[in-house]
């Protein structure tokens, strides 16, 4: 089984937003994804809550983690989203980066539009990798 970690600086949107769906995607026997943050928040985003929750993803469980080496060693893959010099460089780890806005305090229509964004990429990656259910 593969792990893959979506970082970004806060673990409160991008990251969380990345992992659920990954998650929902994938075939647990092939793939996981956890989300960590470089300097992690209080809580994940309302704003970010909200709209997975429109489209049947819960969050409000979810609790912002720290991206420490023993996470980074559990992986296979690392994808970065919008953390720059902030995200660690881990040897041996696949890289992807994804260079996203992050949604904290954004209007509900743009915060959906990342959220999108978010979910089409997340596809993407589980159909080229052959990770779906």
């Amino acid at each position: 089984m593969k792990m893959v970690i979506f970082a970004c600086v806060h673990n409160a949107g991008r990251s969380q937003m990345a992992a659920a769906f990954f998650n929902a995607l994938s075939d647990p026997a092939k793939a996981r994804a956890v989300s960590a943050g470089t300097q992690p928040g209080e809580r994940v985003h309302p704003e970010v809550q909200a709209a997975m929750a429109e489209v049947g993803i819960d969050l409000s469980g979810a609790k912002p983690q720290r991206l420490t080496d023993e996470l980074a060693q559990s992986a296979q893959w690392l994808i970065t989203m919008g953390c720059g010099d902030a995200c660690p460089y881990v040897p041996g780890l696949k890289r992807g980066d994804w260079p996203m806005e992050d949604p904290k305090g954004k209007p509900v229509e743009r915060v959906r539009e990342i959220r999108d964004d978010v979910s089409a990429r997340v596809a993407e990656l589980v159909a080229r990798e052959e990770w779906a259910r």
